[in-house]
């Protein structure tokens, strides 16, 4: 008989379990009082598409809900043996997905890394818009160059976004995964767009890395103040 892990590890299973958790994420989203700040930013962000929307490894589960209707986009997906299961939830979710890895340094060529890096800049010179982790495996909060190489061939601009939910499990692993549940408060923050000119130097590539980590350190930071009810002014109820 076949093990636990080999069942788990099928195809057919991994899609079948994406398909549940675009199903339950839906619910949660709709069940949660969400926030946005700032007021209007979807409609900023919306008439500057296409654009590169960066968010942190852990926190990315509703990340689908805060795309502009009607603007495509696609997500960067791991070719991890449970990316399967992210991948069957972005397109159940309505989004088209690229199966690669990024890396920390300015080699991109690893685990389908330069196929990623490719296929995402061709989307944004074709007008479709991507979303993807700024941080790598293992350097959770530790913004890589792989996006910042994207929006400097691209000409793109990264907006760094956020999204948390008061009630949510967080899990003790390297990203602090957090597990988004229903019938709470949440709130969607978007940071100000991080442009990268394609003639960068490399000084200017790490000027430019660090203002997308600290946006999105800031964007993070004030989703759960809101979420939580623990920011200046902020309803409590």
């Amino acid at each position: 008989m076949a093990s636990l892990r080999q069942i788990v590890s099928s195809y057919r299973v991994q899609r079948a379990i994406g398909a549940t958790a675009a199903y339950y994420l839906r619910f949660v989203w709709n069940t949660t009082r969400f926030s946005v700040e700032p007021a209007d930013a979807i409609e900023r962000i919306t008439k500057q598409v296409p654009i590169i929307l960066a968010m942190w490894h852990g926190q990315h589960f509703l990340m689908p809900f805060v795309r502009p209707k009607d603007v495509p986009a696609k997500v960067l997906i791991s070719r991890h043996r449970d990316g399967e299961i992210n991948a069957a939830a972005v397109e159940a979710l309505g989004l088209g997905t690229i199966r690669g890895s990024g890396s920390h340094g300015p080699d991109v060529s690893g685990k389908g890394g330069l196929f990623a890096f490719n296929a995402a800049v061709r989307c944004l010179h074709a007008g479709v818009s991507v979303a993807l982790t700024a941080d790598v495996p293992k350097a959770a909060r530790v913004a890589g160059l792989g996006i910042i190489k994207i929006a400097q061939l691209s000409g793109r601009p990264i907006y760094p976004v956020a999204v948390a939910t008061r009630r949510r499990i967080v899990l003790g692993n390297w990203d602090r995964t957090a597990i988004n549940l229903p019938f709470g408060r949440g709130a969607a923050i978007a940071g100000g767009p991080v442009y990268v000119p394609q003639d960068a130097d490399a000084a200017t590539l790490e000027l430019a890395r660090r203002a997308v980590e600290e946006g999105l350190n800031a964007a993070t930071s004030r989703a759960y103040e809101l979420a939580d009810g623990t920011a200046e002014g902020a309803d409590r109820g």
